[in-house]
């Protein structure tokens, strides 16, 4: 088994649960800006983002959502959904509508809130165990899951945003400092 070791976050459930409220406004402001974008340039292939699509780039930040909170809860995803680095090819086959990724959001997004609001001290020591896509058994502290979470989710927003702005409608500042201001 891998295990990363004692680079262990030191921070209580509090914290965790500012970041991944954070990381449900930034993705609201990037959906809401996504709602407004026309059909064609939702599905066309957009210069730089890594699944192609800002579609494909949406249902990628999905289902890294979806596929960590199953690991921390325990279980497995969807068998449809379990790889997010095909997130290209399943936001044609599972997931084809910006109508279809924002119903799945929404239970998810349900989901991790839950996750969230009984998120314990205990709990973000806790080392987890769970198997990557290709199979490979990994331990880590929940805390290192939860910031990585955040961290993917602000690389994958930054794309779809670079690609909103290019379509003259910018999420605006998605900052974790402006989200405190506002929500801390």
């Amino acid at each position: 088994m891998k295990n990363i070791g004692d680079k262990t976050v030191a921070a209580d459930a509090g914290y965790f649960r500012v970041l991944l409220d954070y990381n449900r406004w930034a993705n609201h402001l990037v959906m809401d800006r996504a709602r407004e974008v026309a059909e064609a340039d939702y599905h066309a292939i957009g210069e730089g983002l890594s699944f192609g699509s800002l579609h494909a780039t949406l249902v990628h930040i999905l289902l890294g959502d979806l596929i960590w909170l199953a690991r921390w809860e325990g279980s497995l995803p969807p068998e449809r959904l379990k790889n997010a680095r095909k997130a290209d090819q399943l936001a044609e086959t599972e997931i084809p509508t910006f109508e279809a990724l924002t119903e799945l959001w929404r239970r998810e997004e349900d989901r991790m809130r839950r996750f969230s609001s009984a998120l314990t001290d205990e709990a973000v020591s806790t080392t987890v165990a769970y198997d990557d896509q290709h199979g490979n058994p990994h331990k880590q502290p929940q805390s290192q899951l939860i910031a990585h979470l955040i961290n993917h989710g602000t690389q994958f927003r930054a794309e779809a945003a670079v690609r909103l702005t290019q379509l003259e409608l910018s999420p605006g500042d998605l900052d974790l400092i402006i989200f405190l201001w506002h929500h801390g």
